[in-house]
């Protein structure tokens, strides 16, 4: 099943289901957000699947194609108030992540010391897939920033005056709840933006942090369920309107070095994150990026990525815009 939260024709927010080959759309009656569904599901003790059948559904007469065209589709879950959402994220979680990493960091020399990057890889792929119920070793893990962060699928990623670089990250995306009862629960999972600053972490990975305080995009649809087990999908920039790049990504945890039990544990058993009635938005990693490629992105080009099982791509352009605060504004109180 895979739902999408949409603006309809009166232009009034709606959550709704998708038919098997993503024409016909089903609005879930008496919620108007992802947000409101998952908890309802949670109270109930209802599975999303359970409490949607017993709500129902009506058939919206407008087509999905038409949505994504107007720029009506929204990302699949959010929160009324964005400091209530988090967004974050691992790295080098994923088979080959740690060359493309590498990569971007070192020169063509040869080195003879293990890298930062490469050791922690090393230690995902010793200990990064334990036994089920038992913790395995921490992957590389960062903030990017909260629900005001998110940008729609179709709509421009701003990036600012500061940025030295735009690069797209494709990523799968885990979307949670912290329920009530101070517990996680994992609705399922989207394709992602996660966008980063890769030029300013090529600098020094310590300027890793900062490279990731950028705004993001997931959707537009959301799998609801477990991720598949091996994902394949294609990566793409647009300059003005044809392909300067286009690679294919893998992901799914055939193809990572770290369980997403595994993951999972590592992020939520801060209690931090167990505020109740919070949403969680959790990039998974990727080992595929242009940058690495040599590429360096423009205003106006637009990201593409794709893995079928998702449904529709999501695509954004991309254009800069001022920061909102300059050196010597602070305000002496």
């Amino acid at each position: 099943m895979r739902l999408i939260q949409f603006i309809d024709a009166a232009g009034q927010r709606q959550v709704g289901t998708l038919d098997e080959d993503g024409r016909q759309i089903n609005a879930i009656q008496g919620v108007s957000t992802t947000y409101a569904l998952a908890m309802a599901a949670i109270e109930a003790r209802h599975t999303l699947a359970e409490e949607i059948a017993r709500r129902g559904t009506t058939l919206i007469r407008e087509s999905y194609t038409s949505l994504l065209a107007g720029l009506r589709i929204m990302v699949p879950l959010d929160h009324e108030n964005p400091a209530h959402c988090l967004v974050t994220g691992t790295g080098l979680t994923h088979l080959g992540s740690a060359a493309t990493r590498d990569k971007m960091h070192l020169d063509q020399s040869a080195m003879e010391t293990m890298t930062d990057s490469m050791r922690m890889f090393r230690w995902g792929l010793d200990g990064g897939q334990p036994a089920p119920g038992t913790a395995g070793a921490q992957p590389e893990w960062f903030y990017k920033g909260d629900g005001g962060i998110l940008v729609a699928p179709g709509h421009p990623i701003p990036y600012p005056d500061f940025s030295e670089d735009a690069g797209e990250e494709p990523e799968i995306v885990g979307l949670y709840v912290i329920g009530h009862d101070g517990r996680p629960h994992r609705l399922g999972f989207a394709i992602g933006n996660e966008f980063s600053d890769h030029v300013m972490e090529r600098k020094n990975y310590l300027y890793l942090a900062h490279s990731k305080l950028r705004f993001c995009s997931f959707g537009p649809e959301l799998l609801v369920g477990k991720m598949p087990a091996d994902i394949q999908g294609t990566s793409r920039i647009l300059r003005d309107g044809k392909p300067i790049w286009e690679k294919q990504f893998l992901s799914g945890e055939n193809n990572m070095s770290h369980t997403l039990e595994n993951l999972e544990y590592h992020h939520f058993k801060y209690t931090q994150f167990l505020r109740p009635g919070s949403v969680h938005v959790h990039f998974f990693g990727t080992a595929t990026l242009s940058f690495a490629d040599g590429i360096r992105t423009q205003p106006g080009d637009e990201f593409e990525i794709h893995a079928p099982k998702f449904g529709a791509p999501l695509r954004n352009p991309i254009h800069p815009a001022p920061a909102p605060y300059a050196p010597g504004e602070t305000i002496q109180l």
